[in-house]
């Protein structure tokens, strides 16, 4: 069910809160063996239910267009009088004050939280094998990953767990479990959506965004998030674009050495999206992008610096408490010299730039969303893995650019993604063409 759906049926009656939200805590129960969650709000969530119920009836949903929606919560980010674990021993009884100003949006919308899912150690990893709370399983194949940070998140929305749940993408956390468990995920533009209260693992790549079952979720969610936070040095404010001619659009598909490294079967999904696009009267490229391998390794550096120096007391003091592929990227980020930093930070800058001249002749950039399917949980490297499954959405954590993934096939019976990428603050067009290739993968 989507929100959408789940809004009508509450709007006429024909679900209750109470109901819809046991329906989601019953699959939780159902499927603990996916391990989505470290923390299930029931008694918060059905007494929330209970009170949303007295309301619906005459409810303005205009005014609260998430009414009784069930939402799950990356637990990176804070929930009230909840425990903020961030998937690490150390947070482990880390309750939370205040809502995060991302859940603050949520709830005055009227939506619910459930819980609180599993994520691989303080966000540095795509696994989401946690030493700590245990690996996340992919639905689709429990011996396979379900793709992180975000892992649970995606897991809770693909199972029905939640009708929609909070990620966080620093190198492709949001995108990367999304395409792996078959769902939708959105990046926002860097700085749209506030991350205030939620546990920092790079300050200048950190992004929070939507997992959802569907692109239009998704834009719901991200309208009611996209809220300035004037206490967040990092928020940002902006009128949002709205592109007039929509009929032809430039499409560049992303080809060239780098893209090619992926599994054949994906690129043959991400070319016939290209085709039927081109079949709707979009004007599709093919371009050379080689060059993104130099944005995602100057991502990967800044992210193992930044999360270096936010945890380094407690790297120091109790390196013991990280698990060994964590521990090993916090050191490599701590050994990092200043002058290589400086570096991926000029990249950074570098890559802006190029990217601004980029979109003076395309609208959007297609590509796979990760360059293979979900591997085992067992016997991969995670660091490895990391620098695998992120090379195509790395490049647009440096950038800052909005990107959303849209499922579109199986290969081998597990789910692929393709990925939009547009430019800042253009998530309207990314929500345009995802809605087009979910009507041509149906």
């Amino acid at each position: 069910m989507t929100i959408t759906e789940a809004i009508r049926m509450i709007s006429k009656r024909k679900v209750g809160i109470v109901e819809l939200v046991n329906l989601c805590l019953e699959n939780i129960h159902k499927n603990q063996d996916l391990n989505a969650f470290i923390t299930c709000m029931e008694e918060q969530a059905l007494e929330e239910a209970k009170e949303k119920e007295k309301v619906a009836k005459n409810a303005d949903f205009e005014k609260q267009p998430l009414l009784g929606i069930p939402i799950a919560v990356k637990d990176l980010i804070d929930v009230k009088g909840v425990p903020t674990t961030a998937g690490s021993l150390f947070f482990k009884e880390n309750i939370a004050k205040e809502d995060a100003f991302v859940v603050k949006l949520l709830r005055k919308a009227g939506a619910i939280i459930v819980g609180k899912t599993n994520l691989h150690e303080i966000a540095l990893g795509v696994t989401n094998n946690n030493p700590h709370f245990g690996p996340c399983r992919n639905p689709y194949d429990k011996s396979k990953i379900s793709g992180g940070s975000s892992g649970g998140s995606a897991v809770a929305v693909a199972t029905g767990m939640a009708l929609a749940a909070l990620g966080t993408d620093t190198g492709g956390s949001i995108r990367i479990p999304a395409a792996l468990c078959g769902v939708v995920g959105l990046k926002p533009t860097y700085g749209v959506v506030s991350t205030s209260g939620v546990i920092p693992l790079a300050w200048h790549l950190d992004h929070v965004g939507p997992i959802t079952s569907s692109v239009e979720d998704a834009h719901l969610i991200f309208r009611i998030t996209r809220k300035y936070d004037r206490n967040n040095p990092y928020s940002v404010t902006r009128v949002y674009k709205v592109k007039r001619n929509l009929s032809r659009l430039r499409v560049a598909v992303a080809v060239g050495e780098y893209i090619e490294e992926a599994d054949q079967r994906i690129l043959e999904l991400v070319r016939d999206i290209a085709k039927s696009l081109e079949k709707m009267g979009f004007s599709v490229e093919q371009k050379k992008l080689d060059w993104l391998k130099d944005l995602a390794a100057a991502n990967v550096l800044m992210t193992q610096v930044e999360a270096a120096t936010f945890h380094k007391e407690r790297l120091l003091k109790n390196p013991e408490m990280f698990g060994s592929d964590v521990r090993e990227r916090l050191m490599q980020g701590l050994n990092t010299s200043g002058t290589d930093y400086a570096l991926a930070r000029k990249t950074q800058t570098e890559a802006k730039h190029i990217f601004r001249e980029f979109f003076k002749e395309y609208d959007l950039i297609l590509l796979p969303t990760t360059p293979i399917t979900a591997p085992p949980i067992e016997g991969e490297n995670a660091v490895a893995m990391a620098r695998k499954l992120t090379r195509f959405t790395a490049p647009f954590n440096i950038s800052g650019l909005p990107a959303l993934t849209v499922p579109v096939g199986f290969v081998d019976g597990l789910p692929a993604g393709v990925q939009l990428v547009a430019s800042w603050f253009e998530e309207e067009l990314l929500f345009f063409v995802g809605q087009k290739i979910e009507s041509i993968v149906k």
